[in-house]
């Protein structure tokens, strides 16, 4: 076969057609990046009585609030943001203020007529009956109570609430600190245990408005660990409770408030033990629920409170780990459905009030995502049985397995549905890896009645467009491993491509999804520079289930060797040039690459981004749940440390890392790159000023992506 070397790749690519061609600059510089596809800005709201509202953004700016008109579809304009901005200034809000609340996610009361925005500084009260805003106060994190009477919001570490008839301030929780966190949760908590990036959310209302619960946080004794922002002068220092693996971890007690501040502490059901609190809810008679799992998550108990006293509702154990599960959804005759993937897959089972399993309401080689909501007869929910690479909603009764089982989205792809609380209709975000995301508007037997396109430009339409394909390849033992491939327009398969390669890898994370994402385009501008961008999902990615078992303990092995027989099947079909293959991933993706690149000989190249490097240097929440303590399991934690197998590696590394991540902290690729210059090794390192674990500036995606671009030019 003929080998193409890459610069004459580029060259003939370029002189054989007319048609726009991206770079890295039109997709990600600050000044020159070209808007080819305008992110859907509406987000939709259903009020009781059906009536449909539209959120609309614009750059990240609340734009306007639209009413959608039966029948035509079109907005009706409610508030816009002049309106907003005039109503902040009326209730004293300064221009910063407004600034923020524009750029502020809204938080709306049950009827959807009122809503509270946060500023820089205050929180504002938005009613759009009046149009007028009030000011409730300086904080943080508000939620309406049901009955919509009353605002709760973290101040500092302690939750106040505000009567809205008399403008009253309640402290419901007072002696708060800064390691002793009221309704406030720690970052652990926040990113680990509740899986919530950015929302500290603690506090949870009572169904009847009259109490509050919450966690309390004791994280005193939780090591600190600093990163300091060296853009300025002086350096600004960061201070974050981070309990790394084997660290003590924060202790959780649940609080039970009353409306004129007054607390009951619920008795602990598991003194003396390390355990965490990954869920704390009310069922619609107001008892009081709470989930409690051990510390490296290898049992869940749903337990149910009368007084302060409880008793277990439901209990999951495992041989490996147990996700951190929804709190049951109850039924208006009490029985509840529950989450579990004790069959080897996650599916629904429907309980009695007491706790007795009544019957298997799901059921098959697919899992159930997410319950969407339930009619008097029906279950919705979103689930994987057409495709483990897609996402559909799907309709099922309650009496026996897969009772009238219905398919409610039709066009294969990637579907999100809102209902209104009839689910007589609902709006659905939809796309495909070949579409930008559609809003289609749905009556309640799926049909489509109306669609918003992405807008996309000119420039984007007259893009050529490579192949995208989905495969279904076998492991060494039979695994179906799923995988994806972009082929360069033009592709001849008699020739020879250089392959970017491109994993996550880490526990029921896909990458390989049809769905139209952020990664798009770039996947297409490698496709115009002739590189066959490859992902494979190894099988603990695959959220297959409980597929990923065999990761427990020993992260790292099981995903290269899945790795390694996808690059067999890649190797076979005879047009990719092993000799010329990228490994790159980011975060558990960028360990992953750090792993395979110290454990085999596969891959010329590695752009290893913000990395993992051994799991001794990450959080205790992730990491114990699949390695265990390090005192029970220092072999396992030794045979997935790259830092420890530096000396062996097989290509040429480059990393990447923000300077400011707080979550993968770049402690991990200095010690990795410590380890290489020891082993007679150098990489360089492309840091990302101000940056956090995603970089988000413009700026910092530039500085990734035009890193990793001149990476595979020199060498690939």
């Amino acid at each position: 076969m003929w080998k193409v070397p890459f610069a004459l790749v580029t060259v003939l690519a370029h002189a054989a057609q007319a048609e726009p061609r991206l770079s890295v600059d039109s997709l990600y510089h600050p000044t020159r990046k070209v808007s080819y596809v305008e992110a859907l800005g509406s987000r939709y709201l259903w009020r009781p009585d059906g009536t449909l509202l539209e959120e609309r953004t614009q750059k990240g700016a609340l734009a306007a609030i639209n009413r959608i008109q039966r029948g035509t579809f079109a907005p009706a304009p409610l508030l816009d943001r002049d309106q907003l901005a005039a109503a902040l200034a009326a209730a004293g809000a300064d221009a910063e203020d407004q600034k923020g609340a524009a750029e502020a996610g809204l938080t709306w009361n049950a009827a959807w007529d009122a809503f509270v925005v946060k500023g820089v500084r205050d929180l504002y009260l938005m009613d759009l009956a009046t149009g007028k805003a009030r000011r409730l106060g300086t904080g943080d994190t508000p939620s309406f109570s049901p009955d919509g009477a009353w605002v709760a919001f973290l101040e500092g570490p302690d939750i106040h609430a505000v009567e809205l008839a008399t403008g009253k301030d309640v402290a419901i929780t007072t002696g708060g600190d800064a390691t002793h966190l009221n309704g406030r949760l720690d970052w652990v908590y926040q990113e680990e245990v509740f899986n919530e990036r950015g929302n500290f959310k603690g506090y949870w209302w009572s169904p009847d408005s009259r109490r509050i619960a919450f966690l309390s946080l004791d994280e005193s004794h939780v090591p600190v660990f600093t990163i300091m922002d060296d853009r300025t002068q002086p350096q600004k220092r960061v201070d974050t409770h981070y309990p790394k693996a084997g660290d003590p971890l924060p202790t959780a007690r649940v609080g039970l408030a009353t409306l004129d501040g007054q607390t009951t502490w619920m008795e602990d059901p598991f003194p003396g033990q390390d355990t965490l609190v990954p869920r704390v809810g009310f069922d619609p008679s107001g008892r009081l629920l709470v989930h409690f799992t051990d510390r490296i998550q290898s049992w869940l108990e749903c337990r149910v409170f009368e007084g302060t006293a409880s008793r277990p509702l439901v209990v999951e154990r495992s041989r490996a780990w147990v996700e951190h599960l929804p709190l049951p959804h109850f039924l208006k005759d009490g029985r509840f459905l529950w989450q579990s993937s004790r069959s080897g897959f996650q599916h629904l089972y429907l309980y009695d009030p007491q706790g007795r399993l009544l019957s298997t309401v799901t059921q098959g080689p697919w899992d159930v995502r997410r319950i969407l909501g339930t009619d008097a007869g029906h279950v919705y929910f979103e689930a994987t049985l057409r495709t483990p690479v897609g996402l559909d909603v799907y309709r099922a009764g309650f009496e026996g397995v897969n009772d009238h089982m219905r398919l409610l989205t039709e066009a294969p792809g990637s579907h999100s549905l809102t209902f209104n609380a009839a689910f007589t209709a609902a709006v659905d975000r939809w796309s495909n890896v070949d579409t930008p995301p559609q809003d289609l508007f749905l009556d309640g037997e799926g049909i489509v009645l109306h669609k918003v396109e992405s807008r996309t430009s000119n420039a984007f339409k007259a893009l050529p467009k490579a192949k995208v394909l989905f495969q279904q390849i076998k492991a060494r033992d039979g695994f179906p491993l799923e995988t994806m491939l972009v082929l360069p327009p033009g592709f001849d398969p008699s020739k020879k491509y250089p392959v970017f390669h491109y994993v996550y890898g880490g526990p029921n994370s896909p990458l390989v999804r049809n769905a139209y994402s952020r990664t798009s385009l770039w996947y297409q501008f490698l496709a115009q520079q002739g590189i066959v961008t490859w992902i494979c999902d190894n099988r603990s990615a695959s959220a297959k289930g409980t597929a990923a078992f065999g990761a427990w303990r020993n992260l790292g092995a099981l995903e290269l060797q899945d790795q390694l027989d996808g690059l067999a099947w890649l190797k076979a079909q005879g047009w990719a040039d092993m000799d010329r293959v990228a490994l790159h991933g980011y975060s558990y993706g960028g360990f992953l690459a750090a792993y395979a690149l110290t454990h085999s000989k596969a891959w010329k190249l590695g752009i290893i981004g913000a990395p993992v490097t051994d799991w001794r240097l990450y959080d205790c929440v992730y990491t114990e749940r699949y390695m265990g303590l390090p005192r029970d399991n220092a072999a396992g934690y030794d045979a997935s440390s790259t830092l420890k197998a530096a000396a062996n590696l097989g290509g040429k590394v480059m990393l990447i890392h923000g300077t400011m991540d707080g979550n993968v902290h770049l402690q991990n690729s200095v010690q990795f790159l410590d380890a290489l210059g020891k082993a007679g090794f150098t990489a360089p390192l492309v840091l990302m000023p101000g940056s956090d674990h995603s970089p988000k500036a413009a700026q910092n995606q530039w500085e990734m992506y035009s890193g990793m671009w001149d990476f595979l030019k020199a060498n690939l």
